[in-house]
């Protein structure tokens, strides 16, 4: 067997930089102080924490699925449901590879190529986008005061200043450069068409556009706007329960859960495997900068916070994987007999 020694070199690396980030989130913890801080958790409200997890899943799966009904109408909940979970457990064993994976959760089912699922994961993906910044600019809207200061000095600045270039122009030369490439790749594609490889990639090219459209032709609209409004709800509650959970940032308010529910999702797109190390980096710090809450205390929260979520993901990903088995083992058996 051929070791990919690419592949193996960049998992160690986003390995390494998970430790780092650990590192620093943990650097100057007394371990008594955060044996005591677990101990005075209310762990009931880390389970309701949880029950809110399992619920999105659910609601994912649900809303994924209007998205792919136009491809194929006999697509399951359960299956989609399956594609998401297993997605997330992917992400633990390599980083942002989860959106691949449930694309082929669902092509291995036969009822629609992974083009074009890709497609309805692209479309997803965008809606969540938007909700991202609503919920991020509403929050900023109504503390600014607070949270703006944090944006502008802990996350934009240093972004900006590590640019040797101003940002404006890098969006401008990328804008004309993208417009360039489409408009050759349209007026060329007949005689591009004849390569082999490029034929390949303007039939990906097809397959997303199709999912793509799948998403806009869909008969359940206002389904899919309540399963997003309900995801995103679901998010918060876990981020309040959370937050309900510690005596020590007891004192935040439903407002203050928004904006560290939009503050974790950075850790968790940071590509280190499974959100770990850079989540509780980016809490913790958003918990001293902005609240003056100690190190050990932030350190806590965000340790509880992100393992009680990836263990509900770990479990219901796993379920999933024995049920997706399971089921193919089913199928193949009926059609032996047969």
């Amino acid at each position: 067997m051929k070791i990919d020694l690419k592949k193996i070199g960049g998992w160690v690396l986003m390995l390494l930089l998970a430790v780092v980030l650990l590192y620093f989130a943990f650097k100057g913890v007394k371990w008594s102080d955060f044996i005591s801080g677990l101990a005075s958790c209310n762990f009931w409200w880390i389970l309701l924490s949880m029950a809110a997890s399992f619920a999105v899943f659910i609601l994912r799966g649900i809303r994924w699925r209007y998205i792919m009904l136009p491809l194929n109408p006999s697509i399951t909940r359960k299956e989609a449901y399956d594609g998401v979970t297993i997605a997330y457990l992917s992400n633990f064993a390599l980083p942002r590879a989860g959106e691949f994976v449930r694309c082929g959760v669902i092509s291995s089912t036969g009822k629609a190529n992974f083009e074009s699922v890709l497609g309805t994961v692209v479309l997803e993906r965008s809606w969540d986008m938007l909700c991202y910044i609503f919920v991020l600019m509403g929050v900023l809207a109504l503390r600014w005061e607070r949270f703006g200061a944090f944006i502008t000095q802990e996350i934009w600045k240093p972004l900006v200043e590590k640019l040797p270039f101003d940002i404006a122009w890098l969006i401008l030369v990328v804008a004309v450069v993208v417009v360039a490439m489409a408009v050759l790749l349209y007026l060329k594609r007949q005689v591009l068409r004849k390569n082999r490889f490029v034929n390949k990639v303007f039939q990906i090219v097809e397959g997303l556009v199709k999912g793509l459209m799948a998403g806009v032709r869909m008969e359940h609209k206002w389904g899919f706007i309540v399963s997003t409004l309900l995801i995103w709800v679901g998010y918060w509650v876990m981020s309040y329960c959370t937050i309900l959970a510690f005596p020590q940032v007891g004192g935040l308010t439903a407002v203050d859960a928004a904006f560290l529910m939009v503050v974790g999702s950075l850790g968790w797109i940071i590509p280190v495997q499974g959100g770990i190390g850079a989540y509780h980096f980016v809490i913790s710090l958003a918990l001293f900068s902005i609240y003056g809450i100690a190190q050990t205390s932030g350190v806590i929260f965000a340790t509880i916070s992100h393992e009680s979520q990836a263990l509900i993901m770990l479990i219901c990903g796993t379920v999933s994987l024995f049920s997706l088995r399971k089921r193919k083992f089913t199928i193949f058996k009926h059609q032996n007999n047969n």
